[in-house]
C-alpha cells in the first residue's frame, strides 16, 4: 500500500471516501489531494455522461484519484412485497402530492457496462467496486489499462473471496460506517466487531494491501487501525460538514444537532443496510421494510428529494457513522490533517 500511495504523491494513510448521492463532489476529491490524500468519486447513481463530466473535472486538476462503482448485485423483490411497502409509505408522499410507483419493481444495474467501458477507454488512477465482486475478466482488463483495482469487503471471508478474483487492494469496512453497508450478503445481520480486531481477523490470511474504514473520526482511531494492521484508512462521516461536501443544507444541519442522539442500521430508504441519523422515517418503516435493493432506492428516491428540499428531516436519508459528532465545518483538508496528527 505504501508503494501504491506514494507512486500517485500520496502522503497521508487517511483517504476520502466515496460518498454517493452528490456528497463526494469534484471539489472534495480534488481538496483531499491537495492535503497529501487521496479522495473517491462516487459513481452510484449517475450516469456514466455525468460520471465523465466529473471525471473530466478532476482530471483537470492534475491530481491523483479514484473512482468508486456500485458493482450489479441486485437485492430482489417480488412485486407482491414491493406494492405492499409502497403502499404503506404513501401517506407520507401524500405531504408533497407525491404518487409513488405501484407498478413493477425497477432493478437495474446503475450503468454498470457504460461506467466501465468508460474507465477502461479513459483509465483513472484508482477504482473501487461496492456490493458486488467484479468477474474477473473486467478486474483484468482494468488492471491491463493500468487502473489499480480495489474492492470493498466486510470480513475475512470476502477478503479471500475478493483476493482470489484478482484486486490490487482491499477497503475493510467496519459495522460502524455510515451509508451502504459493502457487504456482499446484505440479507445476513452484520457483525458488529470492533475495526481493529476486524483488521486482524483479515490479515491472519490475506497480505493484500488493506484500507481500514468504518467509525473513524479521531486521530486515535486511525492511530488504532494502522497498528492493527491496517496499511491506510479511509474516512466519510467527519468529511460531510466540510466546505467541499456536496451534503444539503438540511443532513449537514442535522449531523450537529443534539435531536439526532444515535444511529441505526436500516434497509426503510433503499433495500439494503445503511447507517443513518435515527429518525422518524428509521423508526416507523425499518421493522416493515423488506430487502429489495435498488427497487426500493427508486420508490423512495422522490419522497426523499422532496423531504430534503423541504428540509423534512424526519424523511431524509441522514447516512452518518457512529462517530458523525466529529463532522466539522472546515476545510476538508484540516480535518484529513487532524485525523492525521498522531501518525
Amino acid at each position: 500500500m505504501s508503494r501504491l500511495l506514494s507512486d500517485l504523491g500520496v502522503e497521508l494513510p487517511v483517504l476520502a471516501a466515496p460518498m454517493a448521492g452528490g456528497t463526494s463532489t469534484p471539489e472534495l476529491v480534488t481538496a483531499a489531494a491537495r492535503s497529501g490524500s487521496l479522495g473517491f468519486l462516487a459513481a452510484g447513481y449517475k450516469t456514466a455522461q455525468a460520471l465523465a463530466e466529473e471525471i473530466g473535472a478532476v482530471r483537470a486538476e492534475a491530481v491523483p484519484f479514484g473512482v468508486n462503482l456500485f458493482a450489479a448485485d441486485p437485492v430482489p423483490i417480488s412485486s407482491e412485497v414491493y406494492r405492499h411497502y409502497a403502499r404503506t409509505l404513501q401517506p407520507e408522499a401524500d405531504r408533497y402530492g407525491l404518487q409513488l410507483n405501484e407498478g413493477e419493481p425497477v432493478e437495474d444495474d446503475d450503468d454498470w457496462v457504460q461506467k466501465i467501458d468508460l474507465i477502461i477507454a479513459t483509465p483513472v488512477p484508482w477504482v473501487s467496486f461496492t456490493f458486488g465482486v467484479p468477474d474477473p475478466s473486467v478486474i483484468k482488463a482494468l488492471r491491463r489499462s493500468g487502473t489499480t483495482v480495489l474492492q470493498s469487503v466486510t470480513s475475512a471471508d470476502e477478503a479471500r473471496r475478493a483476493a482470489e478474483a484478482g484486486v490490487d487492494a482491499l477497503i475493510l469496512q467496519g459495522s460502524s460506517a455510515g451509508g451502504h453497508s459493502a457487504t456482499l450478503t446484505p440479507d445476513r445481520p452484520l457483525a458488529p466487531a470492533p475495526l481493529p480486531d476486524l483488521i486482524a481477523s483479515v490479515r491472519r490470511t490475506i497480505t493484500l494491501p488493506l484500507i481500514a474504514t468504518g467509525g473513524i473520526a479521531n486521530a486515535a482511531d486511525v492511530a488504532a487501525a494502522l497498528h492493527a494492521g491496517a496499511d491506510a484508512t479511509m474516512i466519510g462521516t467527519v468529511l460531510l460538514r466540510t466546505d467541499e461536501s456536496g451534503a444539503s443544507a438540511p443532513y449537514k444541519k442535522a449531523l450537529a444537532d443534539p435531536a439526532f442522539d444515535t444511529t441505526v442500521l436500516t434497509r426503510a430508504f433503499t433495500g439494503r443496510p445503511a447507517r443513518a441519523l435515527r429518525n422518524h422515517f428509521t423508526d416507523e418503516y425499518d421493522p416493515v421494510a423488506p430487502l429489495g435493493y435498488p427497487a426500493l432506492h427508486h420508490l423512495t428516491a422522490p419522497l426523499r428529494k422532496a423531504a430534503t428540499a423541504a428540509g423534512d428531516t424526519r424523511l431524509i436519508h441522514l447516512w452518518a457513522g457512529t462517530g458523525y459528532r466529529q463532522a466539522k465545518k472546515e476545510p476538508a483538508a484540516h480535518t484529513l490533517k487532524r485525523l492525521a496528527s498522531l501518525l
